[in-house]
């Protein structure tokens, strides 16, 4: 039987907050994130998109000095910050002795965007000679992973996975992968992104993913639904063995029990209408995590609010559970609060999985109004949930036809 692998760190920042408890109290109390742009002017730009979800309020400075702020992009900065909360509350003591057995994942769909844009405006501009010398690494999508571990002076396996919107899935599953096998024997996984430039909504709302509404959107799952509203964020957590967090009398917030990953083979940005890959990825993690179907008491689901995503997850959450089993259980979306932060996404929401679990309410799916009968199981709208519930499960799907499911258990 193999040893369970268990959460003792969480930090993140996110369009809820600045700490994994004022993003809880946000979430649950079904406030949302989504405003107006105020990191570029989205009119000058002439876009047709005007809100996303900013994380707020975000010094920098409070994590780094000034100088290696100005040195970092927007989407690191996020990933150091998010990774100093979850060092803070796990306890966990980095030193020479066990610093080669830490592995850091922290993945990223995109990575520096902000720098990528910049740079080129500033290369056309002005010219080659006032490119920064730190671009590069501002830019690279593995920036995150590399800069926390420069910061804790962690020496074992560092990496990004980039698998669009599965990313940070996709890292914590391979961490969840890495510790059962013995490579390594303490791992900082997350992911962290920052997308918000007018090249990025651009591009976003060009592929038509983008809601063009300026209020009560995203709807996950409601008739109306017009697409997603993007964020910017980032979590990162800390894995270890249940016997070394024992050993040194760690909290252990869960267990993080189980990891699927398919790919639909279908479609670079649609998901398969009939949802067989996400359903196959959640048998996997299911299996991964020794669990049966009847035991998930709660699914966060990727609910963007795009017209086909939805549509097809719901379908996928039928094929596995079977109709009369799915109608049970309590799914939602938050997403409708934290907009849709990219490959970060999956990460955040293992922060409400935890919590949903560790607190017994359900965060809830705001903005829905008016059923689809293409999407008719329990969404939880609009308000909070009390539910006693040991296992939960988390969906992320992305761009290229990748699906990832984690599965929490409590502990």
């Amino acid at each position: 039987m193999q040893e369970k692998i268990v959460i003792t760190g969480m930090g993140t920042v996110n369009p809820l907050g600045l700490s994994v408890k004022e993003s809880w109290e946000n979430v649950i109390a079904g406030r949302t994130g989504v405003a107006p742009i105020t990191v570029f002017d989205s009119h000058a730009a002439k876009l047709q998109v005007h809100i996303a979800a900013e994380v707020k309020n975000f010094n920098p400075e409070n994590y780094m000095d000034a100088k290696e702020a100005r040195r970092r992009d927007r989407f690191e900065q996020f990933a150091i910050a998010a990774s100093k909360e979850a060092l803070q509350n796990s306890g966990l003591e980095i030193n020479e002795s066990n610093a080669g057995r830490i592995g850091v994942i922290i993945s990223s769909a995109i990575g520096g965007l902000t720098s990528l844009q910049e740079s080129i405006i500033t290369n056309h501009e002005i010219g080659p000679k006032k490119v920064s010398p730190f671009f590069i690494p501002m830019l690279m999508a593995n920036g995150g992973a590399g800069m926390t571990a420069i910061e804790f002076g962690i020496k074992g396996p560092c990496f990004s996975v980039a698998s669009a919107c599965a990313s940070g899935a996709d890292g914590i599953g391979t961490a969840l992968m890495m510790l059962r096998s013995g490579m390594i024997d303490a791992a900082f996984a997350g992911a962290a992104e920052c997308t918000l430039t007018s090249t990025g909504v651009a591009a976003f709302d060009r592929v038509g993913a983008t809601s063009r509404r300026s209020d009560s959107t995203p709807q996950p799952f409601d008739k109306n639904r017009d697409g997603l509203v993007m964020g910017e964020g980032a979590a990162v957590f800390v894995l270890e063995r249940e016997s070394d967090a024992k050993k040194r009398g760690a909290n252990i917030f869960a267990e993080l029990a189980g990891y699927g990953a398919t790919a639909d083979a279908y479609h670079v940005t649609a998901p398969h209408e009939n949802g067989a890959g996400g359903s196959a990825a959640i048998r996997m993690a299911l299996n991964s995590a020794g669990a049966n179907i009847d035991e998930v008491g709660y699914i966060n689901a990727h609910g963007t609010g795009t017209l086909l995503n939805d549509q097809s997850e719901t379908r996928a959450i039928k094929a596995t559970f079977g109709n009369e089993l799915a109608y049970k259980i309590p799914i939602s979306s938050t997403k409708s609060m934290t907009g849709h932060m990219m490959g970060a996404t999956g990460a955040l929401e293992i922060v409400f999985c935890v919590n949903a679990i560790k607190e017994g309410i359900l965060p809830p799916t705001i903005n829905y109004q008016t059923p689809d009968p293409e999407c008719d199981l329990d969404y939880i709208p609009n308000k909070a949930r009390e539910a006693k519930i040991s296992l939960a499960i988390s969906n992320a799907f992305g761009f290229g036809g990748h699906n990832a499911v984690l599965a929490v258990r409590k502990y």
